[in-house]
Parts: C-alpha cells; sequence; structure tokens
C-alpha cells in the first residue's frame, strides 16, 4: 500500500510514532488493559483509538474523572510502560511508512512528534533500528497542551529550524490531523489497521 502525500516541495518530515511508524496500538491496548485492570478501570477499545496521541498522563486522569476513581497517574503511567516494554518484541513497523523513511531519509529532516513518553519512543524506534534516522524526538512532557493542540507539531518545527507551511505531518488519528492543521502544517492520514485493505 503507497502513501498518498500532498504536493510538496516540503522541508522536514514530522511523524507521529504509536500508529504511525510503529504498528504499536494493539501492544499499547494490551499494556492499557493490564495496567487499568489492577484498578478495575474500563477502557473501551474503541475509546482506545479515539483517544490516540493524548500523553498518557492525560489519559489516566480522564478516566479518573470519567469513572469517578482515583488512580495515582503517576503509578499507573509506570505500570502501563511496563507492560508495554514486556510486550515490544512484538512490535511491527508499518509497512509504506517505514518505507517512506528508508526512501528520503537524508534528504531532509525528520521528527517524531509523540504523545508516548521518550522512553517509549526511544525504545520502539530502538526495536525497528531506525531511531538515527531522527533529528528530533518530541514526546509527552516536552509540551504543556498535547493534540489536537498545535504545540507539539509547533516545537517539532523549532527545533528543526523550519517554518510550518514546509512541514509534512504523518499521522493516524483525527486527533493528530486536527493538530497538525492547526499548526498550519499538510499532512498525511495513515490507516489504522482495521482500516487496511486485507491482502
Amino acid at each position: 500500500m503507497k502513501l498518498s502525500l500532498p504536493d510538496g516541495p516540503f522541508k522536514a518530515y514530522l511523524f507521529d510514532c504509536d500508529g504511525t511508524i510503529v504498528d504499536s496500538m494493539p501492544l499499547h491496548w494490551i499494556a492499557w488493559n493490564k495496567a487499568l485492570a489492577e484498578w478495575s478501570c474500563e477502557f473501551p477499545e474503541d475509546l482506545f483509538y479515539a483517544w490516540g496521541g493524548m500523553p498518557v498522563a492525560e489519559i489516566i486522569s480522564t478516566l479518573n474523572q470519567k469513572h469517578g476513581l482515583s488512580m495515582p497517574v503517576a503509578e499507573v503511567a509506570q505500570r502501563k510502560e511496563e507492560h508495554y516494554f514486556e510486550v515490544l518484541p512484538q512490535l511491527q513497523a508499518v509497512p509504506e511508512v517505514l518505507e517512506h523513511i528508508h526512501l528520503t531519509h537524508g534528504k531532509i529532516p525528520f521528527a517524531v512528534v509523540s504523545g508516548s513518553t521518550r522512553d517509549s519512543v526511544v525504545a520502539s524506534l530502538e526495536t525497528l533500528g531506525i531511531l538515527d534516522r531522527f533529528e528530533t524526538l518530541v514526546c509527552a512532557g516536552d509540551y504543556k497542551r498535547g493534540k489536537p493542540d498545535p504545540e507539539p507539531f509547533l516545537l517539532a518545527a523549532e527545533r528543526l529550524g523550519i517554518a510550518p507551511k514546509d512541514c509534512l505531518v504523518f499521522e493516524d488519528t483525527d486527533m493528530g490531523i486536527e493538530s497538525a492543521t492547526r499548526a498550519g502544517m499538510s499532512s498525511v492520514k495513515v490507516l489504522q489497521p482495521w482500516e487496511r485493505p486485507k491482502d
């Protein structure tokens, strides 16, 4: 499956990580279920995907409000990370995005812009052997307002020294696309696992 890119030219590519570069969302879903089960907290799969790109701490805080719980945010976030690292060896790339990274690496700068923690992003990219492809990583904790706010993408553009209008964003969630649009950037929608045509 080829990615359909808008007309350029672009001076930088900004990639979401989970569900965009790495097909990690099913693994994150397993990790969330294990961590939240310890607190008898439900997190339906459709809601999990709808909140794709939301920082981990924000997800836990929002679930606390939604279910009237008082889960300790830092502790649950740590447990979720631990469970993710346990299943990390199963991680696969999103083939069409990985192909694009290999084809264009070295021609223009790349950044990762993620709602996940830096440890999680680094571990995912290292598992695929592509961490060295990216000039900068913008992760949870680097910005005050997460997607759909434009701040994460604007921060990546600033770090790369590229104007927002010259950046192309690769994203798999509506929240991420909205964030890119609000940042004044063009974007490419990467299909979710269930949206991809079956072989």
